[in-house]
């Protein structure tokens, strides 16, 4: 297990019109930039074993807390966790080190941002590589309207919208239990209340599946979250239908050389016609659940390195 002494320390760092908390390695690689993008409910920790493997191969590893998380600013508004603000921290984030472009990676909601991102500001993305969730196509009605219609208003997408803190309470009420519940390896069980399984946990005793982290390594997203809140994070949910609509104008085609890396026990659905929208990708999956570069770290950075350095050379 990683010792959370060796993670890097940070640097605050003004974007955007908010701060981020900046976790970085390898700074003297200069010229060839990797952003790390945690999901939810994570941390930049969570790249913790990515960093230093990505600076020994050459790379400068940038690792924010984006915004709403640890030390980065948490802006009031909910519609300040949008797709535009949250691609438009990204964009000054390599303004600020004076990179045109750089490669992004992303895990969970931090690939859907990576996603955004890409749509959005194609010419500041070099190639992708995302984590668990794959492209997400944007259909003909509201991400959240459809998931309600489909799995109900106790679906946790539904039900962080239409009961904004409620669920934030019962997190920052048991901040340690459900995180601890949270990251294991085996996904927790998903009946009889499959929507509302993410607050049973809170709740619930330690579940079944050997955890993903050691207690110290759980301690910085417990110390980080028992902090910060969560409702800020939870945010993003908030702006799906936003999102939905920000994203109506734009090509929805990526043409940048993509790697998508899938755990083969994870929950989250795979995409079924991810090379139609993304035409230039690679699809690799890992025995593991959805929590792939904290389970899985060495195949995870075998892989990345791997497929970085036969783009880097082609």
């Amino acid at each position: 297990m990683f010792n959370p002494a060796d993670f890097p320390k940070p640097t605050l760092i003004p974007v955007n019109g908010v701060e981020l908390e900046v976790f970085e390695a390898g700074r003297a690689n200069a010229g060839k930039a990797v952003v790390l993008c945690h999901g939810w409910p994570e941390h930049a920790f969570s790249w913790r074993y990515q960093l230093p493997a990505l600076a020994a191969a050459g790379y400068h590893v940038i690792a924010p807390n984006q915004r709403g998380y640890g030390n980065s600013s948490r802006p009031a508004e909910v519609t300040a966790y949008d797709i535009e603000h949250l691609s438009g921290d990204l964009v000054a984030l390599l303004d600020h080190y004076g990179y045109e472009d750089a490669t992004f990676v992303g895990h969970d909601w931090g690939a859907f941002v990576v996603w955004g991102m890409t749509l959005l500001h194609p010419n500041r993305v070099d190639k992708v590589i995302n984590l668990s969730l794959p492209y997400q196509e944007r259909g003909e009605k509201p991400w959240i309207e459809f998931m309600e219609d489909v799995l109900g208003g106790d679906f946790y997408f539904v039900h962080f919208n239409r009961q904004p803190g409620v669920a934030d309470a019962v997190f920052e009420g048991n901040t340690f239990q459900f995180l601890r519940n949270l990251y294991r390896k085996n996904e927790p069980p998903r009946e009889p209340r499959p929507g509302m399984a993410l607050i049973d946990l809170a709740r619930a005793g330690t579940p079944l599946g050997d955890p993903v982290m050691s207690d110290s390594e759980l301690s910085v997203l417990v110390s980080a979250f028992e902090s910060s809140g969560f409702t800020a994070s939870m945010n993003w949910y908030r702006n799906l239908d936003r999102n939905w609509r920000l994203l109506a104008h734009v090509d929805p085609i990526i043409q940048q050389p993509t790697l998508m890396i899938y755990g083969d026990r994870d929950v989250v659905a795979r995409a079924e016609r991810l090379e139609e929208f993304v035409p230039n990708v690679e699809v690799l999956s890992l025995d593991c659940g959805h929590w792939i570069q904290q389970e899985k770290p060495e195949e995870t950075n075998q892989a990345i390195l791997k497929w970085l350095d036969q783009r880097d050379n082609a």
